[in-house]
């Protein structure tokens, strides 16, 4: 999550900055074909629609015990197919070379959850202004280095953390220590080599939100750039390796600096896998202060512009990893949500909400497990998986139709909807066929088309 600081440390070095400031104003309309998708082993084009897992509070013996089956059971409710799930390193390894078995079978049980609702995970390293040592959560203590550097808490904005000398030189030595950097490798090696096969996993991502050290007279683009392009990106290709080393099979998914919501194009350069994921997370500063959409202001059209940049020029999949603002409910968010989704369907795999939580703030829902205002959106038809090309794909929130039209290839299509009162309704036109024409209102559902390979289907979902 971004805040003021940061967007106003942007704004001054693209105004210092002639070329970043080009870069950034020279933005147009994103035609995203170029951009691929990711893919099952049958070839499928998939869709990922869902939201943050996440329990904070709890370490230690009660790590985790937040997360219930509740949680997966109201995603599959609500016809969500994907959960970016939040674990820490130092609830994982509380000391160097003692991995806490507990902890691994309480990830697993959160993963045998999503399994029997049908959730496909994303494993996520999260870290917080990088870990306990500054009273969050990530990268334990015993790995955090500071040289004496000094660090005042700043609860009334916590982002601002990031810029306190301390953290910022704790980064620098996890990017550049042998031993730190064999350490995060191990991590990942015990992660994915417990988890390669469990049906629920469908990637890692191998670490939140990274930041880094600003050197004197640099400013914040400047840094980030080097900061992606010298210390992440290498960081990166040796995750990808250890990981690769036990799991062979799981998409990689990698996250730019938060530079990126600022509409600046990330420095990453290439992550040496065949299956990595382009992973950035999209998020308004102003709206994440409180304030409500102001859509003259461009932002979307900024961000999408910037954040294709990446995946066109290296030919991988996107899949947001966080969005949504703070206050969903203020007079303009119906436009946001309409415009972000629509932005996200041009050039996404997929995206995962902040956050699938019960109350107010970020949570999707309310304390009765209902989605809230305008979050209700994000719940609608889509086709989670795609045996074939897609040539069109339109949703009408209005009216809460969806359509869509493919070339058929080998396989079954699939089409996910929510529980809705009153059901959905199937129409397939095309050599094709669904075995389920009406959908049942009282519970998620999925529609499965079968079509002869070659042809061309519209497959139409209505209200009933």
């Amino acid at each position: 999550m971004y805040r003021r600081l940061i967007a106003a440390l942007v704004c001054c070095a693209l105004l210092g900055a002639g070329t970043a400031a080009q870069a950034h104003t020279s933005a147009s309309a994103v035609d995203a074909v170029d951009i691929p998708r990711i893919t099952d082993d049958r070839g499928r084009v998939l869709t990922l629609r869902g939201w943050n897992v996440e329990d904070k509070t709890h370490r230690g013996e009660q790590a985790l015990s937040a997360i219930t089956e509740r949680h997966f059971r109201d995603l599959h409710r609500d016809g969500f197919n994907f959960a970016r799930l939040l674990v820490f390193w130092d609830d994982l390894e509380p000391e160097p070379g003692r991995y806490s078995g507990d902890y691994l079978r309480r990830i697993e049980r959160i993963l045998n959850w999503a399994h029997k609702y049908r959730i496909q995970v994303l494993i996520d390293a999260h870290q917080d202004v990088f870990g306990p040592a500054f009273g969050h959560r990530g990268i334990p203590a015993w790995a955090t280095r500071t040289d004496g550097l000094p660090f005042t808490p700043r609860p009334e904005d916590w982002f601002s953390e990031y810029f306190e000398p301390a953290v910022q030189r704790a980064f620098t030595h996890l990017y550049e220590d042998a031993d730190l950097r064999r350490a995060q490798a191990g991590m990942w090696q015990v992660l994915a080599g417990r988890f390669a096969h469990h049906p629920a996993v469908l990637g890692y991502d191998l670490i939140n939100e990274p930041m880094g050290e600003l050197r004197p007279g640099e400013d914040l683009l400047t840094a980030a750039a080097r900061i992606e392009s010298e210390q992440i990106t290498p960081m990166y290709n040796r995750l990808a390796d250890a990981i690769r080393s036990v799991d062979k099979d799981s998409w990689i998914f990698f996250e730019p600096t938060p530079i990126v919501g600022e509409g600046v194009p990330t420095a990453l350069g290439r992550i040496d896998d065949p299956k990595a994921v382009y992973a950035p997370h999209f998020y308004n500063t102003a709206m994440e202060a409180g304030a409500d959409d102001d859509p003259a202001a461009g932002w979307i059209e900024a961000y999408e512009a910037a954040v294709t940049v990446y995946p066109r020029r290296y030919g991988v999949p996107v899949v947001v990893g966080e969005w949504g603002p703070l206050n969903n409910g203020l007079p303009r968010m119906g436009r946001f949500y309409r415009d972000a989704l629509l932005s996200l369907s041009r050039y996404t795999s997929g995206w995962a909400g902040y956050v699938w939580c019960y109350g107010g703030g970020y949570c999707a829902l309310d304390d009765t497990g209902a989605l809230r205002p305008n979050k209700d959106r994000t719940a609608a038809p889509y086709a989670s998986a795609v045996a074939g090309t897609a040539t069109a794909e339109s949703h009408s929130p209005e009216t809460g139709a969806y359509r869509l039209r493919y070339r058929a290839g080998h396989g079954v299509t699939e089409i996910r909807v929510p529980a809705r009162p009153g059901g959905w309704r199937i129409s397939v036109t095309g050599a094709a066929t669904t075995p389920t024409p009406v959908l049942a209102g009282d519970r998620s559902a999925t529609a499965r088309v079968h079509a002869r390979p070659g042809t061309d289907v519209t497959v139409v979902v209505t209200p009933r």
